[in-house]
């Protein structure tokens, strides 16, 4: 009988102490920073020429021919709205920016392409669990969520 009950203390004591670690984990994710996608992709896409803080000022902003735009006034040059799709449509390759590079080398590369996704999944021998269309769509919808965040008010 003692050894049943003290059993049963021991399955309860290691569910609590389980369910009570799980909880601390969590709180500490919950309470610790945040990756910020968006600001990742732009400081390792955009930043160069645009600058960290989105103003233009990157560090090959000095080798290009034309003035590199400040993105953090877009919403104040569009009545106030950010020009979402047309930034989209930049980053995707569908409105040509010359200094962008051509479609067939953008400057970033294939990182906001949907068959340059594929292609490195299959370079590197990866079956990809998603949507390649939808990967790629998201990844161009941090940046512009990120740009959104940085407007000057």
């Amino acid at each position: 009988m003692l050894v049943g009950t003290l059993r049963k203390m021991l399955i309860v004591g290691a569910s609590i102490f389980g369910i009570s670690t799980a909880f601390a984990q969590q709180s500490v994710t919950q309470q610790g920073p945040r990756t910020d996608l968006g600001k990742l992709s732009y400081e390792s896409n955009c930043a160069t020429c645009h600058g960290l803080t989105g103003k233009g000022d990157g560090p090959m902003a000095l080798y290009l021919t034309r003035k590199v735009p400040d993105l953090t006034t877009l919403a104040r040059g569009n009545n106030g709205i950010l020009p979402a799709s047309d930034m989209y449509n930049v980053i995707v390759g569908d409105k040509q920016i010359p200094s962008h590079g051509s479609r067939d080398m953008p400057v970033w590369g294939q990182e906001f392409r949907i068959q340059g996704s594929k292609e490195q999944a299959r370079y590197f021998g990866i079956v990809l669990p998603y949507n390649e269309e939808a990967y790629v769509r998201a990844r161009i919808l941090t940046i512009i969520e990120y740009i959104n965040r940085i407007q000057a008010k």
